[in-house]
């Protein structure tokens, strides 16, 4: 039979009583819940909300129309590769080249101001006013005209999610909106 040495016996208990980190010890606290009978007497539990968010929710995500030309949902793609972090104050610079390279306008606009977008593009350009005041109800693709009194006004184009035009954005401008605009 082999000789056990004592040390290796003491070296075995002392690794076997050797006090753990706390840390391991500890398991996760659960998150708490709230629970309740819905309608049909089923009990369901949510998890409370013990944060407050500071910054507003975005509205949710745009519905794409299919009555609106597919072109227009490329126009706004394009424009949102080609958008910058902040504005470079050259929307309507920025949402006519958009247009241009979708192939929904065959020629660039001329007008200078961005409020005076949406009459150039139903006149020389087969778009037409859409009914739709609020900015997060406008189908993808469609143009957002905003006017302003003593300047030049905003454009932009829906997104999925957001607004775009020289910059991106996921809430639309605070200028009060002329119209949406889109063709079909």
């Amino acid at each position: 039979m082999p000789k056990i040495s004592p040390f290796f016996v003491i070296g075995l208990c002392c690794a076997a009583f050797y006090p753990r980190p706390a840390e391991a010890l500890i398991t996760p606290a659960a998150k708490p819940k709230f629970a309740y009978k819905d309608a049909s007497g089923k009990k369901q539990s949510v998890e409370i909300v013990d944060k407050y968010y500071p910054k507003k929710i975005v509205q949710p995500f745009a519905k794409v129309d299919p009555k609106i030309d597919p072109k227009l949902r490329q126009a706004a793609t394009i424009a949102q590769e080609r958008a910058h972090a902040h504005s470079l104050s050259k929307c309507w610079h920025y949402v006519k080249e958009a247009l241009v390279a979708a192939g929904v306008v065959r020629s660039r606009p001329a007008t200078l101001l961005a409020k005076q977008a949406g009459q150039e593009l139903v006149n020389n350009y087969g778009f037409k006013k859409l009914p739709v005041s609020d900015p997060y109800q406008a189908p993808v693709g469609a143009v957002l005209v905003y006017g302003a009194t003593s300047a030049a006004g905003h454009v932009e184009i829906r997104t999925q999610d957001g607004f775009v035009s020289d910059f991106h954005s996921k809430t639309p401008s605070r200028r009060p909106l002329i119209g949406v605009f889109a063709k079909t």
